[in-house]
């Protein structure tokens, strides 16, 4: 089992980190692609600002969503590891901890960037009633 750890150390870190990273690069240059396209149908700069203007503003409260699931993920794994050590209910614990906790942190995510949303609206309409 000692040496399985660097194996087991290179699936779950690096081999994740590899992924993001290249999902990362295909997203910017996808996105450096549609903005040259844009360029070379003769679309105005102030067109093109206007529409990744549009496009950034559509979830205000991704980051937001994406920290409730992390932190859901995060506290999944100290649970499964400390019901794991403390009552040795095996391996698979803090795997299936990780899973529905994931799962309660997308809905909790959902119903929070909701309530939020519909805050922001309700706002804006008293903005504009004023």
């Amino acid at each position: 089992m000692e040496n399985q750890v660097p194996i087991i150390v290179f699936l779950s870190v690096v081999v994740p980190m590899f992924i993001v990273g290249f999902v990362i690069a295909i997203w910017l240059y996808l996105r450096s692609r549609e903005k040259q396209a844009l360029i070379s149908q003769g679309v105005p700069p102030e067109q093109i600002a206007e529409l990744w203007k549009k496009n950034t503003k559509s979830n205000p409260y991704l980051m937001l969503k994406i920290g409730v699931i992390v932190a859901f993920f995060g506290f999944a794994l100290l649970v499964g590891n400390v019901m794991d050590d403390w009552f040795g209910m095996g391996d698979g614990v803090p795997v299936f901890m990780a899973f529905m906790f994931i799962g309660i942190g997308i809905i909790a995510a959902s119903l929070i960037g909701k309530k939020l949303e519909e805050r922001d609206e309700e706002r804006e309409k008293r903005r504009n009633q004023e």
